[in-house]
């Protein structure tokens, strides 16, 4: 028994000795030479197609449709006839201020009489007055009955001028019974049909009646994260993928940029905020329709001949526990925080000599594989690539490294 004790014991100790012999050693680790290209920074976002000019017919009269001259998808050019609503409520209406100005015109011509009359009476008893054969009393109730007589007229001739306005605006409502196109495009909505009866924009918000697009300049409009938005410039080129229009990508041009956000779920933890960047397309196409879903890549930033290295290569760590000794195993280690308020540094590992060595870098723009490295680097030299949890979490300066064969050796474009 005690021999079986004393084999377990030496199995034991020679694994731990076998383990700490090989720890640093085992690195290996990918690695990429620093080289040159070009890097261009991109933001990504999704909406929907829209044609830049898209106008809702409403009408301003209340009735039922006589007549109903498209359909859906149908082109029409700029004042061709839509529509036209039954005009016998606007007649009605029509009557009824060509009577109220009538009898307005009656009330001021009775009011303008009362008026002359007042100005003679005022006239005699003002001759009479001066040959002592009326009293004061007397002068001044003719006076006061002229000052009302012409208060009146006054008053009689606004309502006058008001009643012809209202018969204007009433003649103007009639003459919009008859609905024409106020551009030339395609019929990209139609919510009526012909005899349904529409309200009237002078009534309330009214119905839309339908929706005519110039199709011949559609835009795109994305929402893009606010943390991304602050990347984003007019005139910056964009590249568009239609859901509905696979493998074709399209051109277009950032002209609009919202300034006022778009929140969904606010006040909760899943609260999201975005903002409306409106493109332009360059390139048309017929199949494109109101509606359609798609994504856009926006090109904010483009550096020529940048000297970088590949994203993974590129970690957030504190120099000193970099190059801390640490003997602990992965699983064992802290995870590396920042202690101060102070952002650790960005660093890589270069490969010298089989070592991994620590140099802080500072970065540039970035596309969907590499990083641009403003300083810190050298064209030519050597950078860990992988693996993530080498960088990340075990690599320290001067761990020893074993490459693997099939690293990229030439880091710059061909």
């Amino acid at each position: 028994m005690k021999r079986v004790t004393t084999l377990l014991s030496g199995i034991f100790v020679a694994a731990l000795v076998a383990s700490c012999d090989t720890g640093a050693g085992d690195n290996n680790v990918k690695v990429e030479e620093v080289g040159r290209r070009t890097i261009t920074q991109t933001v990504t976002g999704s909406g929907k197609i829209r044609p830049e000019t898209e106008v809702s017919i409403s009408s301003e009269t209340s009735g039922a449709i006589t007549f109903l001259g498209v359909q859906e998808g149908d082109s029409v050019r700029a004042n061709q006839l839509l529509v036209r609503i039954n005009p016998d409520l606007v007649n009605t209406q029509l009557e009824q201020m060509e009577a109220a100005v009538a009898a307005a015109e009656a009330r001021s011509t009775a009011a303008k009489a009362v008026f002359t009359r007042s100005q003679e009476n005022v006239k005699r008893v003002t001759a009479l007055y001066e040959k002592n054969y009326a009293s004061a009393e007397e002068l001044e109730l003719a006076t006061a009955e002229q000052q009302q007589a012409e208060s009146s007229l006054n008053a009689s001739l606004r309502d006058y001028d008001r009643a012809v306005a209202s018969l204007k605006q009433t003649k103007a409502t009639a003459g919009r019974t008859t609905i024409y196109s106020p551009i030339g495009g395609v019929v990209t909505r139609l919510n009526v049909e012909e005899g349904e009866n529409v309200v009237g924009t002078a009534q309330m918000q009214g119905t839309e009646m339908m929706r005519v697009s110039d199709m011949s300049v559609m835009n795109t409009r994305i929402e893009v994260a606010e943390t991304d938005i602050v990347l984003v410039s007019i005139g910056d080129t964009a590249r568009i993928e239609v859901d509905a229009i696979p493998d074709t990508v399209f051109n277009g041009v950032v002209y609009q940029i919202s300034n006022s956000a778009m929140t969904s779920a606010a006040g909760t933890l899943e609260e999201v905020v975005n903002f409306e960047v409106r493109i332009r397309l360059v390139d048309n196409d017929p199949r494109f329709r109101p509606g359609m879903s798609c994504s856009a890549e926006i090109e904010t930033d483009t550096q020529v001949d940048a000297l970088s290295v590949p994203l993974q290569a590129v970690t957030i760590r504190k120099v000193e526990e970099a190059k801390a000794e640490g003997e602990e195993s992965f699983d064992d280690q802290p995870d590396i925080v920042s202690t101060s308020d102070e952002r650790p540094p960005t660093i890589v590992f270069v490969a010298e000599d089989n070592k991994a060595v620590v140099r802080e870098v500072e970065t540039g723009v970035s596309d969907k594989g590499y990083i641009q490295i403003t300083s810190g680097l050298n064209e030519g030299e050597s950078v860990v690539t992988g693996s993530f949890r080498a960088i990340s979490k075990e690599l320290k300066d001067g761990s020893e490294i074993t490459v693997d064969s099939t690293s990229v050796r030439m880091g710059a474009n061909k």
